[in-house]
This record gives structure tokens, C-alpha cells and sequence, in this order.
């Protein structure tokens, strides 16, 4: 799709029907010249993104239905399947450059680092996996969390790793201590099902709810809510170059976008006013509050209040 902040002016550039179950996950190559696409039949997909052509395609890739995919740079790719499986590919031989099966259950998303060194994998086992791609080798697991990890990203620099999981808490790792992890929190949300930074401190985090939130990591604060797809878990976020657009999609079958641009001026410091509990969490924009009575209702939180442009509540 071509997308504007234009009442009229998405279109549909092109389609394709090549995968013969579910697409699973897509990612757009480093040089957003290719799109990859990893689906349930196993098999790997990279088109060109001008006019959806089939340039690569491997079939039986793994040997579980793929969950994910991740360009590395613009020849090598990882993947990951429902069984724990992780695999790393180059695009000149044609084939994997490391295979590894490590972790337990489905492999939900993947990072790594900027050197394109370092590639980490969240699991449903609740364990994040660490391999090193120069070396062509696994290099360890960190100790099971509560619930399946569903996210990874890293903040501070690439000095943090924040782990989303299924039990609404975000574990915080650090880079050289992936052993356990260093700090958690816990989110008033029924689950972090997908997590992307917008600042070396701050995510947006989707929920089962139907929530965005965008939360600060270290010092750890709901900042309020960005916007919500109403009572529909959701399935993806992804930040437009640049950082000023939020994407997100859900179960109801629509793509929102929501402006994240006065979360990049935020700061938040170690002082916090003290609130007393039960206050509404706090809508980021005038988008980010629906209609009705009491959306808010069971999503109590503080939020800073230099964090809000305005607060908001509506009907779940």
C-alpha cells in the first residue's frame, strides 16, 4: 500500500497470492528494495517492492510453520519457526549459513544488534536466545521468565534489552548480562503482544486489550495511551521512518496511524509526584480517546503529567 495522512489517498499497489497458507510475518530488506515474507507453509518468500514480483522463494525452508522473519543486512535474513527453530541465511549461497533449535516453543520475534552481529530471539518457552551471526554459533540462553516472551527490541544505546511477554511485564536484560534479567515491570494490560521503540527510552506497546501504551523503560512509567484499536488484541506496530507515524493493525482489519512525534521531545526523570490510584491512564492525543463512558475503566495507571497533552476516557 501507498499511505497519506490524506483523507482518500491510500491505494493498493499490488497483491500477492504466492504463499499457499497464512503469511505470518513481513519485513521490508535494509534498502527497501525487497520484502520478505515467511507463512505457514513453511516456506520464504523475498519480492521486489516496486511491482510485487517473486524474485526469491525458498520452499520447504523449515520444517514447522514460520512465524518470523528479519533482515540482517541486504544479503542475510533469520528465521523463525513454531518449533523453536532459528535459521540464518544468505541471500548469495542461496541457503543457511546456521541452524539451531534451542529454545522450546515458537520463536516470536527477533533483534539484533547494530552491527548486525548479535541476534536475539524471544521465545514461547519464556527464554531469550542469543546467537552470533559473524560467528556462525549459538551463544546462550537466558533463564525462563513468566509467560511466553512475545517482543524484543533494544534501548539505551543497544546497552538495554526489553522483553515483552504474554503476562503484560516487560523484562529488562542487560547487553552483557543476558543470563537473568535485571529489572522488570509489570503493565496494567492483559498482555505485551508487540513492542517498538520510538526513543533510546521509550516503546509503544499493543496489547490484548486493544491498548497502545507508550512506556518509558528506566525510570519505568506508563506515559499514557497513543491510541487503541477498540476491544481487538493487537496483532503488529511498526514506526515510519523518521518516527513521527506509529502503524498499528488488529483484529478489526484495519492499519491506524497514530502521531508519535511529541513522544520524541519527552523527558522523563526519577522524580515522581505521587497520585493516587485509580486516575484514568492518560490519552497521548485527541485520537487516542474513542467514545463512551469508561474505555479507561481497568487500565489504571500514573502517567507523568507533563506526559499528556490531554486526558481521556471512553467506553471498552
Amino acid at each position: 500500500y501507498s499511505y497519506s495522512c490524506t483523507e482518500g489517498e491510500n491505494r493498493q499497489l499490488w497483491s500477492s497470492g504466492h504463499h499457499l497458507k497464512s503469511c505470518r510475518d513481513v519485513a521490508f530488506s535494509q534498502d527497501g528494495q525487497k520484502l520478505f515474507t515467511v507463512s505457514k507453509d513453511k516456506s520464504v518468500h523475498v519480492l521486489t517492492v516496486e511491482e510485487g514480483r517473486l524474485e526469491t522463494r525458498f520452499p520447504k525452508a523449515h520444517g514447522s510453520a514460520l512465524n518470523c522473519v528479519l533482515p540482517i543486512d541486504n544479503h542475510i535474513f533469520a528465521t523463525g519457526d513454531d518449533g523453536g527453530a532459528l535459521k540464518v541465511w544468505d541471500l548469495r549461497k542461496g541457503d543457511a549459513i546456521l541452524e539451531a533449535r534451542q529454545q522450546e516453543e515458537y520463536i516470536s520475534a527477533m533483534a539484533v544488534d547494530g552491527n548486525g552481529k548479535i541476534l536475539l530471539t524471544a521465545s514461547g518457552d519464556g527464554t531469550l536466545g542469543v546467537f552470533n551471526v559473524k560467528r556462525q554459533r549459538f551463544e546462550l540462553l537466558s533463564e525462563p521468565q513468566n509467560g511466553d516472551l512475545t517482543s524484543v527490541v533494544l534501548l539505551k544505546r543497544g546497552r538495554k534489552v526489553a522483553c515483552g511477554s504474554s503476562e503484560g511485564t516487560i523484562y529488562l536484560f542487560n547487553w552483557d548480562g543476558f543470563g537473568a534479567a535485571s529489572d522488570r515491570f509489570a503493565l496494567r494490560a492483559e498482555s505485551v503482544d508487540c513492542m517498538v521503540p520510538i526513543t533510546d527510552s521509550i516503546v509503544c506497546v499493543g496489547s490484548l486489550d486493544g491498548v497502545i501504551r507508550a512506556v518509558n523503560v528506566l525510570p519505568n512509567r506508563v506515559l499514557g495511551c497513543v491510541g487503541q484499536h477498540l476491544g481487538e488484541p493487537i496483532e503488529q506496530l511498526a514506526v515510519a521512518p523518521g518516527g513521527q507515524l506509529l502503524a498499528s493493525c488488529a483484529h478489526d482489519q484495519k492499519v491506524k496511524f497514530w502521531d508519535v512525534s511529541a513522544l520524541r521531545g519527552l523527558v522523563v526523570d526519577d522524580y515522581r509526584k505521587k497520585k493516587k490510584k485509580g486516575g484514568p491512564l492518560r490519552a497521548l492525543s485527541s485520537k487516542a480517546a474513542g467514545s463512551g463512558e469508561d474505555f479507561f475503566a481497568d487500565l489504571r495507571d500514573e502517567a507523568e503529567p507533563e506526559a499528556a497533552a490531554a486526558a481521556g476516557s471512553d467506553s471498552d
